[in-house]
């Protein structure tokens, strides 16, 4: 028999009046939290007889997993990769004010560098759940040094290495530990790259492929090696071409070992990928996209010069350069601009660029089971809440500290368009004031249109308005959050 009693005293969150993303769609569900994981709450009602503690009125929101950024070389003033006194608190800084755009999880990325910079930098940086403080930490995403000097784009060059005799201890002995590593990114092309590849990935490492002038049969190969992501699809890598559409191609290629996906990220902008080649990509693999900000430092600050590791940046709006160059340096952008900008370029769905930012990048971390959803028993300190387009909210860890961090109070976006059921209660309201109407006529001899006003609308529809029950094509009730 069930037990009375709760399995747990910690405080029990109800989130209501909400639209929830799960299974790839938006449902109007409540959404249950205890204790920084989300509840079932049919074993809830059922087996604890337990009821919620707190009731939050989401105003007809959308409820989504947070985002989850895998490429993002600092903000706010703080550079990953320059190796400081105060790091710590810097990277806790970022921490703190990514959660203002939507990002609940993220990878602090190093570009490349000295091996001294990685010696210093990297045991500073530490795996770590999110919460009220900020943003949780997944690991740090090496984005070098073994790339090619022909794509190295933002990259110093005298920090650019290949791999030597022994390619797996020259990856260690550059960066020291692989403790909190989580991605590498490197070209495929170099020499002992394959050897790498594998140790990288017997070990857990996401293996990254990007800053390359490989072919598409060598990206294929580092693929089949264990290589599940590109680095930044288009930028800082060949060209598509009819021939050899080089790394471009793993999209629609037919040698990805059976059972794998590979995941690409996209800076999402307007300023790196045009909107043509953001719609190209998601119509060609629309399950691998994982959109990433690659924001710098600069990121959060008015324009001007700024660090990114070796480098000094400018920023003029959106446009970040190598300072006195034309060579892109990293974005400004951030998650929730990317996201937006990703729906209006390519006209796809809510749930597909919200997906884009959150299950894909858990996917190719392989953390779906807790994060990336609002599935049951997954973390609720990763849940954000959208007002039409806008984030508006974001909450870190609730059920156990019940901590709603407001995150920007951004309004306005699409309307959301009618589900079925909706339409269905819509035509019931039309058909039983239309009975009501004729069945005054039957007993008065004419319909009393004080109460009711019927007249021809510009789509067709025989429905204006409705006093008596307050649905009408001008009513509040037809309006979406």
């Amino acid at each position: 028999m069930p037990s009375n009693k709760s399995v747990s005293d910690a405080p029990i969150a109800q989130f209501t009046n909400c639209r929830l993303l799960r299974g790839r769609r938006l449902q109007r569900e409540d959404l249950w939290v205890r204790e920084g994981k989300i509840l079932n709450p049919e074993k809830l009602f059922f087996d604890e007889k337990g009821s919620a503690d707190v009731q939050l009125d989401c105003k007809g929101c959308i409820l989504a997993p947070g985002f989850i950024d895998v490429q993002i070389n600092g903000g706010f003033g703080v550079d990953f990769s320059l190796a400081t006194d105060d790091f710590r608190s810097g990277i806790d800084l970022v921490a703190q004010k990514i959660l203002s755009h939507g990002v609940t999880s993220f990878c602090p990325t190093l570009v490349t560098s000295p091996p001294s910079v990685y010696h210093q930098i990297l045991p500073q940086i530490s795996v770590r759940n999110g919460g009220a403080h900020g943003a949780g930490i997944l690991g740090a995403h090496l984005e070098g040094p073994f790339i090619s000097k022909e794509k190295k784009g933002a990259h110093p060059e005298h920090c650019i290495r290949t791999f030597e005799e022994n390619g797996f201890q020259d990856l260690l002995a550059t960066y020291g530990s692989l403790d909190c590593i989580r991605i590498v990114t490197l070209a495929p092309e170099i020499k002992r790259s394959s050897e790498v590849i594998q140790e990288l990935t017997k070990r857990g490492i996401c293996v990254s492929l990007g800053h390359s002038v490989a072919n598409l049969s060598q990206a294929e190969e580092a693929v089949q090696h264990g290589a599940t992501f590109i680095t930044h699809l288009f930028n800082a890598m060949l060209p598509f071409h009819h021939r050899d559409p080089g790394i471009v191609g793993l999209l629609t290629s037919d040698k990805i070992p059976a059972g794998r996906r590979v995941f690409y990220g996209m800076i999402s902008d307007g300023i790196h990928t045009n909107p043509a080649a953001l719609r190209i990509a998601h119509r060609a693999h629309p399950k691998g996209m994982v959109l990433v900000t690659d924001a710098i430092a600069g990121m959060g600050l008015a324009p001007g010069r700024h660090t990114l590791g070796q480098q000094v940046v400018e920023i003029d709006g959106l446009n970040t350069y190598i300072a006195g160059t034309k060579t892109l340096s990293g974005s400004v952008a951030t998650m929730d601009t990317c996201v937006r900008h990703f729906l209006e370029a390519t006209g796809c769905s809510v749930e597909t660029a919200l997906e884009a930012a959150s299950l894909h990048p858990a996917q190719l971390l392989g953390i779906e089971d807790r994060k990336g959803t609002l599935n049951y028993d997954s973390d609720a300190g990763t849940v954000m809440g959208m007002v039409g387009r806008r984030v508006s909210a974001c909450w870190s860890k609730v059920g156990s500290a019940i901590n709603a961090g407001c995150i920007c109070c951004f309004t306005g976006g699409s309307r959301e368009p009618h589900s079925a059921q909706d339409l269905l209660w819509i035509f019931a309201l039309v058909i039983f004031f239309r009975w009501v109407l004729v069945m005054l006529h039957e007993l008065f001899g004419e319909a009393p249109t004080s109460q009711m006003s019927m007249e021809q609308s510009k789509d067709g529809s025989t429905l204006q308005s409705c006093p008596v029950s307050g649905v009408g094509r001008n009513s509040s009730a037809w309006r979406q959050p």
